[in-house]
């Protein structure tokens, strides 16, 4: 995607992408704390045993104070006696002690924040420091369409939204008026938008009516994935934005959005590095039925993962889970200490 200027604060969570080589911080020499302005080769064997008296008072600074001219170091009050008449320094100093030396936060040039990395509280802290007002990123624009359940509940669709907020998509939530293919159709608008997820209306019963108005305003790649939960899911496209379509239950949604959703937004906003896995030993077998992709539940334990549910998921098991993988459908599982890759569900 092309990149947009933010504001810092709408910046967060997102990645960035162009950020302009930035002016050295400090633009000179400045105290890092507060205390006495001196020049350490006038101290050369000051101590408390043998304290050296000043030909002039120190210079008092205080942190982010300009170091006086002829002054490279500064050391704590104690270190300086002025009880009498006589100002005596009680110990020595190396040039450059309690200083911020020019470019000492920020070299002259340089780009803190890597295009493709999320941006964090810490990148904001550089950026406004740095005199930034806006920053560039790459910040997919998804729109979240929800068909609503019989049940009238629309926590599925708060979840997705929440999880792709949290992945530095820029989230509009909708609510369909019915859940017949017409009034589907008419909310699957993709004139403002990067990616179109539809909530629920794409399983088998007759009300679910979501692949059909997927097929009345694009085209319908697949439905029915070979995944454990989340089989009734489909992906296709309306014109040139893909759309994924992610059952209305929560576990099976979670599942889609983990392995079909989640990599379009990285693929559109550059994020690099991709998601990297966390390798760990099994503390328990894993047995899977081979044919399908099963989403596997973990918990970490003593630095090992132990699975927490194979292919089905309950709400208690998914909070209670630290990570995920997805079993091939080729594979029957894996044996207890194999050393298997997961991805994070917590920092």
């Amino acid at each position: 995607m092309a990149p947009v200027a933010l504001p810092l604060a709408n910046a967060l969570g997102c990645v960035a992408a162009n950020t302009p080589p930035l002016k050295a911080l400090p633009q000179g020499d400045i105290a890092a704390g507060d205390g006495w302005a001196l020049r350490a080769r006038d101290l050369v064997g000051a101590s408390s045993y043998s304290p050296l008296p000043l030909a002039r008072p120190p210079v008092w600074v205080e942190a982010g104070d300009a170091m006086p001219e002829g002054c490279d170091c500064v050391i704590d009050s104690d270190l300086v006696d002025q009880t009498s008449s006589m100002v005596q320094v009680l110990a020595e100093a190396i040039p450059g002690q309690g200083v911020r030396p020019l470019g000492g936060d920020i070299a002259q040039a340089s780009s803190i924040i890597a295009a493709g990395r999320r941006v964090r509280p810490l990148d904001l802290l550089v950026a406004r420091t740095a005199g930034l007002e806006r920053l560039e990123v790459r910040r997919p624009r998804l729109r979240v369409v929800d068909i609503p359940a019989a049940s009238g509940h629309a926590a599925t669709a708060q979840l997705i939204s929440e999880n792709a907020r949290e992945a530095g998509a820029n989230v509009v939530l909708l609510k369909a008026k019915g859940r017949d293919a017409a009034s589907i159709a008419t909310a699957l608008d993709t004139a403002s938008c990067d990616v179109l997820v539809t909530i629920g209306g794409s399983g088998v019963g007759r009300t679910d009516a979501a692949i059909a108005a997927m097929a009345q305003r694009g085209e319908v790649l697949a439905h029915g994935i070979a995944l454990q939960p989340g089989r009734t899911s489909a992906v296709g496209r309306i014109a040139k934005i893909p759309v994924i379509a992610l059952p209305g239950a929560p576990d099976q949604a979670l599942a889609a959005w983990w392995t079909l959703a989640l990599p379009v937004l990285d693929q559109l906003s550059g994020r690099l590095p991709r998601r990297q896995p966390v390798t760990l030993p099994l503390a328990r077998k894993i047995a899977s039925s081979v044919g399908i992709a099963e989403i596997v539940l973990l918990a970490k334990i003593e630095g090992a993962w132990m699975p927490l549910s194979v292919g089905d998921m309950s709400l208690e098991t998914i909070a209670r889970a630290d990570g995920w993988l997805a079993v091939p459908a080729a594979s029957e599982g894996f044996a207890v200490g194999t050393p298997v890759d997961a991805y994070m569900l917590r920092d």
